[in-house]
């Protein structure tokens, strides 16, 4: 063989064994890119999948605050509501006509008196409640009582009912007092018969 030949040869050998190399490395590179692209998709999918998950926690916990300032906001709509609600009752005592508030007020005093010597004290614009009331009162006491019950030369700062003093010790039958009162006991029933659901 002629020494061109052997080039010629060896020429094609090396670029057979260059399009055999070549070949395999394109194989490959196709694999390793196959390969990438389908842990590509897997990363997406996965991170689709946490993106999902994630704008799903955020709606469930914007739905439960949401549900929360709810709840809030019909609380203190029920809370005003009953607090409405006994200051009307507290008002309807005040307003009511002078027989039935009378009645009521003669009722009070004779339950908070002890001794029958004590002030009565009233409101400043309470009318209702005079010494002709009071001589009345004393006459009701019976045995037992001095019947000395007085109205007080001061006035208290009440809108309706009164204070019974005697020294120091006051028992205080105010309207806004006895709605309170009131209000401790039926409170909890009073919501329930409200705002049953």
């Amino acid at each position: 063989m002629k020494a061109e030949q052997v080039v010629e040869k060896i020429l094609a050998e090396a670029h057979q064994e260059a399009e055999k190399i070549l070949s395999e490395a394109r194989s490959k590179a196709q694999a390793r890119r196959q390969a990438l692209e389908k842990e590509l998709e897997a990363f997406r999918q996965e991170t689709e999948t946490l993106a999902r998950q994630a704008a799903e926690d955020k709606q469930a916990r914007m739905l439960a605050a949401a549900r929360m300032e709810l709840q809030k906001r019909i609380l203190a709509a029920k809370r005003e509501l009953l607090e409405e609600a006994y200051e009307k009752a507290r008002m309807r005592i005040n307003t009511l006509p002078d027989g039935p508030y009378l009645e009521l007020m003669g009722r009070l005093i004779r339950q908070a008196v002890v001794t029958g010597d004590e002030e009565v004290v009233v409101g400043k614009n309470e009318r209702r409640i005079s010494h002709d009331f009071l001589k009345q009162i004393n006459q009701k006491l019976g045995p037992g009582f001095q019947g000395n019950l007085r109205l007080a030369p001061d006035r208290a700062d009440i809108d309706g009912g009164f204070i019974l003093r005697r020294g120091k010790v006051q028992v205080n039958c105010s309207t806004a007092v006895l709605t309170e009162q009131i209000r401790e006991q039926t409170e909890m029933e009073a919501a329930q018969k409200l705002f049953a659901e």
